[in-house]
C-alpha cells in the first residue's frame, strides 16, 4: 500500500496541481478531473465538498454514498481508495498535514470533531442553504491560498477551517435529527442487542465495547455514539453502563450468587472496576446493596 508523506506526493500520482504550500492543498475539483489511486494512507487530513457523477471512494469499510451535496472527512493514517473519480460539478477538496495546525488551537480541537472517524456511507448530506454556507467558506480559503503570502494568511485560512469544522458538526446534528426514522430504528436495534447480550451472555463472558454494537449494525462506533447523543442524551458506552448496573442490582437482591459471580457473569473480569461503576451509578458498593435486600 503506497503512503504519501506529503501532498505534493499525492497530487503528482493524480496528475493534479502542485499545492501552494508545502502543507497546504486546495483543489478545485470540476468535470475533467479524473482521480485514480489505489488504497493509501497519507499524514494529512482530507475535507472534501463534491459531486460524484461516477467513480467509487472507499474509506473505513463502507462505500461514499453518491448523493449531491455532501461532505466527507478523513484523517492522517486512514485507509482510502480513490477508483476512476468523475464529478458532476466543481467542488472542492481540502488537503492539509497535521503539523500544519502547529501551535494553534485546532491542533488539539480538531481531535474532538468524531466525523473523522466515520465511515463513508456516514458523509454530511447538505441542505442547499447550508451547502451555500460551506461553500463561501471554501471560497473565502480558496481566495486566501492563491493570493500573494504574507503574515496573515496561515491565520485566516485557520480561521476558515475552524469555521468549517464547526458548521459540519452543526449539521451533522440536523442529520441526525432529520433522520431520526432511521436514528430511531438504530437506537431500538442498539437496544435489542444490547439486551440480548445481557439475557444470554453473548459476548462470552467479556464487557460488551462500543465497538461490538456498531460492527452488528454495520455503523462506525463514533457515529453509533454521536447518534445515540442526539437521541437519548446518552453516549453509547453509558448506556451500557446503565444497563448493565440495572441488570446487576436485579441479580444482586437474589441469594443464589455472590457479587463476584454476578459480575463475572455479566463480564466484569475486574471485581474493584464493577465496584467502582456500581457505586457512582447507585451511590453504595455492590456488597453493601446486597446485604440491604438481604437483610
Amino acid at each position: 500500500m503506497v503512503h504519501f508523506k506529503s501532498i505534493s506526493e499525492l497530487a503528482l500520482a493524480n496528475n493534479l496541481p502542485l499545492p501552494e504550500h508545502p502543507m497546504l492543498g486546495l483543489l478545485r475539483v470540476h468535470s475533467e478531473i479524473i482521480i485514480n489511486t489505489p488504497s493509501f494512507t497519507c499524514d494529512f487530513y482530507k475535507i472534501g465538498l463534491k459531486k460524484i457523477k461516477a467513480g467509487l471512494v472507499l474509506y473505513g469499510r463502507t462505500k461514499f454514498d453518491h448523493e449531491t451535496g455532501c461532505m466527507v472527512f478523513t484523517k492522517p493514517r486512514q485507509v482510502i481508495e480513490m477508483r476512476d473519480l468523475r464529478f458532476d460539478e466543481d467542488g472542492y477538496i481540502l488537503l492539509f498535514h497535521e503539523d500544519f495546525l502547529n501551535g494553534h488551537p485546532l491542533h488539539e480541537d480538531i481531535q474532538r470533531y468524531s466525523f473523522f472517524d466515520y465511515e463513508a456511507n456516514e458523509a454530511l448530506h447538505l441542505a442547499p442553504k447550508e451547502e451555500k454556507i460551506i461553500r463561501n467558506i471554501f471560497y473565502t480559503i480558496d481566495q486566501e491560498y492563491n493570493n500573494n503570502e504574507d503574515e496573515f494568511s496561515k491565520e485566516i485560512i485557520l480561521a476558515g477551517l475552524n469555521s468549517l469544522l464547526k458548521y459540519a458538526e452543526r449539521f451533522y446534528k440536523r442529520q441526525f435529527i432529520n433522520r431520526k426514522q432511521l436514528s430511531g430504528t438504530t437506537v431500538t436495534e442498539f437496544n435489542k442487542i444490547l439486551q440480548k447480550y445481557i439475557n444470554d451472555g453473548s459476548l462470552e463472558n467479556r464487557l460488551p465495547s462500543v465497538g461490538d454494537f456498531a460492527r452488528r449494525l454495520n455503523i462506525s462506533s463514533r457515529y453509533l455514539t454521536d447518534l445515540l447523543k442526539v437521541e437519548t442524551g446518552k453516549t453509547a458506552i453509558e448506556l451500557i453502563h446503565i444497563a448493565l448496573i440495572s441488570e446487576a442490582k436485579n441479580r444482586l437482591r437474589k441469594k443464589d450468587k455472590t457479587v463476584s459471580e454476578i459480575a463475572f457473569d455479566l463480564g466484569f473480569e475486574n471485581m474493584s472496576y464493577f465496584s467502582r461503576l456500581f457505586k457512582k451509578q447507585t451511590g453504595m458498593l455492590p456488597t453493601s446493596y446486597k446485604k440491604h435486600f438481604l437483610e
